[in-house]
């Protein structure tokens, strides 16, 4: 994995570049009859519940070496979960807070929501979990957006994120917004070397996918697909097992999850 980004460009002043990750994963899953398809939203909507996701958040925060301003989290009926979470580069003392802010993953227990100014930096994550209405496909979507000001990158969490969920599609937005000033005044767009995301994702994950990029690199815009290159069926099936299906059946059910995951991987309904 990369480490360019450390690389130490002399600024004048303040380094105001925005570094925005959007990071989209999606778990695709069988599930046969109606009452499997609810259990299944609801052991997705359980196990990846506001206090889940707070905590993968706050490691987040701590990998790229920011500081927690402020943690606004929520439950919602039916089903899904929002977290988000102001970040600041440098650490703030409690003196110079606003009276809005919480300060940390410990309040928590204190508060259940808390709504704040943005001080330079914010991550944020939602869950969609839902199922076809025809057939027996379940999907549960994470998005997650981390975006930073100044010399921290979420670019090294990457394998992190990866690895904190089922992820079967993987799409990954990276984008360097605004500028700062080297010392004499030139203009600063980007203050690290990049070519692509692949850069800064650990070799023996993007080997278990079929990776796609399209990159705008005069516009330091970088796109990245993965879509997951082994299916082992019993990973797929919630509640039963695959000896539970006679040969065939296992090849259609195979079939049908591997058709799921190509549109969404291409983005497109191909088998309409």
């Amino acid at each position: 994995m990369s480490d360019k980004i450390t690389e130490k460009i002399k600024l004048y002043g303040f380094n105001n570049l925005t570094k925005s990750l959007s990071f989209n994963i999606y778990d695709v899953c069988y599930a046969k009859t109606e009452r499997e398809k609810n259990e299944y939203v609801a052991y997705i909507d359980e196990h990846y519940n506001a206090e889940r996701l707070t905590k993968i958040l706050c490691d987040v925060t701590s990998m790229i070496g920011a500081h927690v301003l402020n943690i606004s989290k929520q439950n919602y009926d039916p089903q899904g979960a929002s977290v988000t979470i102001l970040i600041a580069e440098m650490p703030v003392k409690e003196s110079d807070l606003d009276d809005s802010c919480n300060a940390g993953y410990d309040v928590l227990t204190k508060r259940e929501t808390v709504c704040g100014h943005l001080d330079k930096s914010h991550l944020t994550v939602h869950t969609y979990p839902e199922f076809h209405p025809n057939q027996e496909i379940s999907t549960f979507r994470v998005d997650i957006d981390v975006s930073t000001c100044g010399k921290i990158s979420p670019l090294r969490v990457l394998d992190y994120l990866i690895g904190s969920f089922d992820s079967d599609i993987i799409t990954i937005d990276y984008r360097v917004r605004g500028f700062t000033r080297e010392m004499g005044g030139r203009k600063c767009f980007i203050d690290h070397n990049i070519t692509s995301i692949q850069n800064f994702i650990d070799k023996k994950t993007l080997d278990k996918y079929d990776v796609q990029d399209i990159n705008v690199y005069q516009s330091n815009i970088f796109h990245t697909n993965m879509l997951i290159k082994d299916l082992c069926l019993q990973d797929y099936l919630f509640n039963n097992d695959v000896h539970e299906f006679a040969p065939k059946e296992r090849l259609k059910i195979t079939e049908m999850l591997r058709r799921e995951m190509i549109e969404i991987f291409s983005g497109q309904n191909i088998y309409d």
